[in-house]
């Protein structure tokens, strides 16, 4: 996949949901994503950042988030805060309009993981500055540019004809943007998931309305067999989200294990170059905890991807990790620099 870097402005925009961004500045920030990793893999990356000061809030834990901030912000020159739970007042003791007021005067660019997607609105409008969406409840437009970085990385199709199919629980925040940033780069994006777990009306009218300028292809469906049908690249995520109640399990593994990832769904695409995504972390054995207390539970080894698939030449889920890296940079240095 060809696109240059055309240069358009980005400077001072925040990202806060992923049609925040028109096709072509997503993939103008893909170009210059490749372009920084580039340079770091040759040891020749430029720093951008230099001077600046950049907050990271993060009221729900994180390691690729986190990790994927602070490096790529060191990487260009930056200085970073980390606040994370309970290190400031933001929503119990101040409110996010005064804390967008005051950190807008100390930082350049401010990054927020909660839950609230009106939380990361009201920052934007009262910091003055970039405000990043590192992951809310409604949305996660950092993870889809790593992620569509991934596709383009693995592919050699042009995304009007790369078919990419969700399964499992779609009313979460990666479901959300993996179906809107299909729809806006004209892929043939499909959503495999029970009725009651499907992406809400406002999701799906955002998604329609993208795909009526692009032409793409957009299916929401509990029919497995035929959202999988020719399928380039399988894309999961956890079945309960962070903040659902753990007493959830038993009715979501009964409704979801249908929609596992295994070999047999992979083998279901009839296209044996199918490639495996998934945003991690993954329930895909019983090496930790949470793993551990499911299958003594419900007898289950694995959740929504199992091991031989997330193990296998297939899954390229840590060039997916990887990626967030660059992606999460280019979007820093887009917004805050002309490179």
């Amino acid at each position: 996949m060809n696109h240059e870097f055309s240069g358009q402005e980005l400077a001072g925009r925040s990202l806060l949901k992923d049609a925040d961004l028109t096709k072509e500045e997503f993939l103008d920030v893909l170009t210059l994503a490749r372009l920084l990793r580039h340079q770091k893999k040759s040891h020749e990356e430029a720093q951008h950042l230099s001077g600046l000061n950049i907050a990271l809030i993060f009221e729900k834990s994180s390691t690729r988030t986190r990790s994927a901030f602070e490096v790529g912000a060191h990487d260009q020159g930056a200085h970073v805060t980390y606040l994370g739970p309970n290190e400031s007042h933001i929503g119990h003791k101040e409110s996010v309009k005064d804390t967008g007021r005051v950190l807008g005067r100390f930082f350049d660019g401010i990054e927020f993981r909660g839950s609230a997607q009106a939380d990361v609105d009201q920052l934007a409008a009262y910091a003055g500055v970039p405000v990043w969406n590192g992951l809310t409840d409604q949305w996660h437009p950092t993870q889809l540019l790593a992620d569509v970085l991934t596709i383009t990385d693995h592919s050699t199709k042009p995304l009007e004809e790369i078919v990419l199919c969700y399964v499992g629980d779609a009313r979460n925040n990666t479901a959300n943007s993996t179906l809107v940033v299909g729809a806006m780069l004209g892929m043939d994006v499909r959503i495999a998931a029970p009725a009651s777990l499907q992406p809400s009306g406002e999701v799906r009218a955002i998604a329609s309305d993208l795909a009526g300028k692009s032409g793409a292809r957009v299916t929401i469906t509990d029919d497995l067999s035929a959202a999988v049908e020719t399928a380039d690249f399988l894309y999961t995520d956890v079945w309960l989200s962070m903040g659902e109640p753990a007493a959830q399990w038993g009715e979501r593994i009964k409704l979801l294990l249908p929609y596992q990832v295994n070999a047999a769904l992979m083998a279901a695409t009839h296209n044996p170059k199918v490639q495996f995504l998934h945003c991690l972390p993954a329930l895909h054995d019983t090496e930790t905890e949470i793993g551990q207390q499911l299958h003594a539970t419900y007898g289950v080894d694995a959740l929504e991807v199992t091991n031989d698939v997330f193990e296998s030449p297939a899954s390229i889920v840590f060039d997916q990790a990887e990626n967030r890296l660059h992606t999460i940079k280019a979007i820093m240095v887009a917004t805050l620099a002309s490179p």
